[in-house]
């Protein structure tokens, strides 16, 4: 699907630069239009085949590009339309050279095939990309897992559609972010799925196992549950409440901005639960059927504006993903009869009072930018213009952030000016102390000195808090 007329371009303008905070991934100088991805993996010895039809265009003139790879073997690279190629590969790149320079914005389509057994890659984040589950196998890629199995330019701006089949084992379920078709030949079955909405390379995932695939309606939006059967009483209670917080969020966020949302649970016990792009994905450990881990529901849901659907153009800029979705995590709380946002920004920001003040925000570093303190210190940035410029106004911001930018990747910079903009320079002025100091600022105290109770009642009256 080509990108909408208006939309911000990921990358566009100035030549881009690879990430600081991930060097070794990605090529300046390509931008991805469309990966075809047709797959063979089985699951008993864990061996994947693998042809990546990769479609993009490069923004200076060369005669080369590199995609990142990692543990996979590359057999063959072919170029479309008699371009010609030939291809180097080293531990972590596949570097190819054309039979001539390209020019600026010229297309090219290159077919790479490869294989082996694919695996996680470590890094300073720990291990990331396609990891073997005891009975099947998930994608959790977030930041740079992507290559371990397939081929792309693994940085956040650089976002594209996808066709993904692939072929496994007859008696194990594909799971991706929209509804597929599957067809079985010879004790084999083939899925394949269209993802038409420009993607993050970190952000597409599958996930395979002997699931039950389970639809359900999100008000307007598609959704659905993937589970092991044995899990279903706990899935289904745990995620009872996702048809409200599409509501409360569409009210906060607008619209839900993708095709629609699909929850997977593993059988395994995970660290962590991770968003993808239309998905998440939770571990067995995550749902005790009493809603008790209910924040993370929220959290992961909200990711679907907050780092989806609006990208983050450099990894710096983390807390654009994370601050939002904490704070999503404080309007599901108080709109569904918990804790309102001032009294857990108040226990928040006392907790990070207590911790080592030495973080910028704005640029955490790429040690940090998976820090508790991102996420918190995120939400209370975004808690701290709300009591300054009001609700109407805070709301407004949001959801104009999630129009202008949906499908795109933005910046702190954007976000400023759209501040700026809709509420004046006390807004920016407020965000700048959070975003640029080490030092922890205090929450201001808001035009009519805004608590927790007020903060309430004007969800309620704004329509926020969802009654019954």
């Amino acid at each position: 699907m080509a990108r909408r007329e208006g939309a911000p371009v990921p990358g566009g303008g100035a030549r881009m630069k690879p990430d600081a905070y991930t060097p070794q991934s990605g090529d300046a100088n390509l931008r991805i239009d469309h990966y075809d991805l047709s797959l063979d993996y089985k699951i008993g010895t864990n061996r994947l085949s693998g042809v990546a039809t990769i479609t993009g265009r490069v923004r200076e003139r060369t005669k080369s590009v590199s995609f990142d790879l990692v543990g996979l073997h590359v057999k063959k690279v072919k170029a479309a339309r008699g371009l010609g190629a030939t291809f180097r590969q080293t531990g972590l790149k596949v570097k190819v050279t054309f039979g001539r320079s390209l020019e600026p914005d010229e297309p090219f389509t290159l077919t790479v095939s490869y294989s082996g057994s694919p695996h996680p890659r470590g890094s300073r984040w720990g291990t990331i990309g396609w990891e073997e589950l005891e009975d099947g196998v998930l994608v959790a890629s977030q930041p740079t897992g992507a290559p371990t199995w397939f081929p792309c330019n693994d940085v956040p701006r650089d976002k594209a559609t996808y066709r993904i089949e692939i072929t496994t084992d007859l008696d194990y379920v594909v799971v991706a972010a929209v509804p597929g078709t599957s067809r079985a030949s010879r004790g084999r079955r083939t899925w394949a799925f269209d993802l038409d909405v420009p993607t993050a390379t970190y952000l597409v995932a599958l996930h395979i196992g002997r699931y039950t695939r389970r639809e359900i309606t999100l008000g307007g939006v598609r959704g659905a549950l993937a589970y092991p059967r044995a899990l279903e009483a706990r899935v289904q209670a745990d995620f009872a409440e996702l048809p409200r917080m599409v509501e409360v969020f569409e009210r906060a966020f607008g619209p839900y901005p993708l095709p629609g949302y699909t929850v997977v649970v593993t059988p395994d016990e995970l660290e962590i639960p991770l968003e993808a792009q239309g998905m998440a994905v939770f571990g067995a450990n995550h749902i005790d059927g009493a809603g008790g881990l209910e924040r993370l529901v929220a959290h992961e849901l909200a990711h679907q504006w907050f780092g989806n659907s609006v990208g983050v153009q450099r990894w710096r800029d983390i807390w654009l993903n994370e601050g939002f979705a904490c704070y999503a995590e404080w309007i599901w709380s108080e709109s569904s009869g918990g804790p309102g946002a001032h009294a857990l920004a108040l226990g928040y920001r006392a907790e990070l009072a207590r911790q080592p003040r030495d973080l910028v925000l704005a640029d955490p570093g790429p040690d940090r930018m998976f820090d508790d303190r991102v996420y918190k210190r995120g939400a209370l940035a975004l808690h701290a213009l709300r009591l300054t410029v009001g609700d109407d106004a805070f709301f407004d911001i949001l959801r104009a952030w999630t129009s202008r930018w949906r499908g795109g990747a933005a910046k702190t910079a954007h976000f400023l000016a759209l501040c700026e903009e809709l509420a004046g320079e006390d807004a920016v002025a407020v965000l700048r102390h959070w975003l640029d100091d080490t030092v922890l600022p205090r929450l201001p105290e808001g035009p009519e000195g805004v608590d927790a109770a007020v903060l309430s009642e004007s969800l309620e009256a704004g329509g926020l808090r969802q009654r019954g």
